[in-house]
């Protein structure tokens, strides 16, 4: 029951006004319509019951049939999925809520299945992932991947900034850029899998190179203030290392804030796993950028009051808990206890294990 009021002040992310500094993380659920991956009633409602956090990202929404390495997430290239996607901005907003999207290219972490005509996934090189993806048929490991060619690489900035433009059509109120856990900007900026000799490869110059192009291209699609990064610095999610991530991710982290971007959105440690598992010194990348710095993994309420009080954090963002408790905000204030997840629920299927977990509210009138 001790203090969380600093999780309650009211944050300014750039140009989002958030009513406190509790952030729903985004969460890869896989329930959008298959055949066309746009959101469907069952997102609106999900989506609509977290509008207490101060800023929902949302799952990572790919932004071209290229960028997806999972089935049945959604997607932010069609007309049919932005009207899918305004159906659940517009209720977010009803309820009072404050909404961003998360535009997503997996890069090697796909499978041929899920590929136009079975093409190749692309990467930086053609190293393969060790990992596995979801597809119809259930886990499976992910497809060889091609690397791209020079000629390629500005047709996936455009499209990351067409995102940016159909987002804002759907009615969010920015983007999140997906740049971690071993995505395509994720892997163009390590070592561990990039080896490439041109102008995207070598020096940490060359390999940030790709994100700073994309964060820049949808920076001028919609205001720099109603854009966000997500970053990874040493998770080893989907297999990606790197040799020296803190002088790359602080050189990464200083020209987004000449960007003036409005968050960087960091994973400490690795995902969902121990947060000491590679020294990173993450005030230095937070002093690197200069704006609001939002982090995430592995945090309790104790931690996340602590990481606000003492201005480690600006926010913090919470994952699972988001997903068995629709109302983690005020359970957070008040400490209640926690919905346990179900997490044979967690990716695919209908209502059960995603809009039906029971608030406060409903439990004591049950």
């Amino acid at each position: 029951m001790s203090d969380a009021s600093p999780l309650f002040q009211p944050l300014k992310a750039g140009a989002i006004a958030m009513a406190n500094r509790i952030v729903m993380a985004p969460l890869t659920r896989n329930r959008a319509t298959p055949g066309t991956d746009a959101p469907r009633a069952m997102h609106v409602e999900y989506y609509r019951q977290r509008a207490g956090a101060g800023l929902i990202v949302t799952e990572g929404s790919q932004i071209s049939r290229q960028g997806q390495g999972y089935i049945w997430t959604p997607g932010i290239y069609t007309d049919e999925q932005v009207a899918g996607w305004k159906k659940v901005t517009d209720a977010v907003h009803q309820a009072g809520g404050r909404i961003v999207i998360q535009l997503w290219h997996v890069g090697r972490v796909s499978h041929v299945s899920l590929q136009a005509e079975g093409a190749a996934p692309v990467a930086p090189s053609a190293i393969p992932a060790k990992t596995r993806t979801y597809v119809e048929a259930g886990f499976t490991e992910v497809s060889q991947p091609r690397a791209l060619t020079l000629d390629e690489i500005p047709g996936i900035v455009k499209d990351f900034a067409r995102a940016a433009e159909r987002a804002r059509e759907a009615g969010f109120d920015g983007v999140e850029i997906h740049g971690a856990n071993g995505y395509l900007l994720d892997q163009f900026m390590k070592d561990g899998a990039n080896q490439r000799t041109d102008k995207y490869g070598g020096s940490i110059e060359n390999r940030a190179r790709f994100t700073l192009e994309v964060a820049e291209a949808v920076a001028k699609a919609w205001d720099p203030d109603r854009v966000g990064i997500r970053l990874s610095p040493v998770t080893p999610a989907n297999g990606i290392t790197d040799t020296e991530p803190q002088p790359l991710f602080e050189h990464v982290a200083r020209k987004l804030g000449e960007l003036r971007l409005a968050f960087i959105h960091v994973i400490e440690g690795a995902t969902g796993g121990p947060r000491d598992n590679i020294p990173f010194d993450y005030a230095a990348l937070r002093e690197a950028f200069g704006g609001t710095y939002i982090a995430n993994n592995g945090y309790s309420r104790e931690l996340a009051v602590e990481a606000v009080r003492s201005g480690k954090a600006d926010a913090i963002a919470f994952g699972k808990a988001f997903i068995s408790n629709p109302d983690l905000v005020e359970r957070l204030r008040i400490g209640a206890p926690l919905n346990e997840w179900d997490q044979k629920t967690f990716y695919g299927g209908d209502e059960r294990g995603y809009t039906d977990y029971p608030t406060l509210d409903a439990a004591r009138a049950a």
